[in-house]
């Protein structure tokens, strides 16, 4: 499974009282990360809704492993397999310079075309992926 990569660097605001990254943010690292590969396909998810396609969360798995804190800076991956109708995320965020692991993830994605759940075959193409 190839994975694309995005930078990013933890800002004061993402963090709570404890001086740590709110755990809601995590999912805000892990879309971003998803959006920004999904672009580099040539995809846009406005472009998309506009013609009745939406890709949407379907189910989200998260495990914790190490906190961020303000001012670290973390790569977040983004991997891609097929499973039936779902497109299911392999993600990771990882803590730089020494690649810890700090969140392990999965989520399960389904396209939605004209409101009804369906395997839309051109992602198929696009992903360069195959069924499992």
């Amino acid at each position: 499974m190839e994975k694309y990569s995005l930078e990013f660097r933890v800002r004061d605001y993402e963090c709570d009282l404890q001086g740590i990254v709110n755990n809601a943010n995590y999912q805000h690292f892990l879309e971003h990360a998803r959006h920004e590969y999904i672009k580099t396909l040539g995809l846009d998810f406005a472009e998309l809704h506009a013609q009745g396609i939406d890709f949407v969360v379907a189910r989200l798995e998260m495990s914790f492993k190490t906190p961020l804190k303000s001012g670290d800076d973390f790569i977040v991956t983004v991997g891609m397999k097929k499973d039936g109708i779902r497109w299911i995320f392999i993600q990771d965020i990882l803590r730089l310079p020494d690649m810890k692991v700090v969140v392990k993830a999965k989520v399960d994605t389904v396209s939605i075309v004209n409101g009804k759940l369906t395997d839309h075959k051109p992602f198929d193409a696009i992903f360069g992926l195959q069924k499992e």
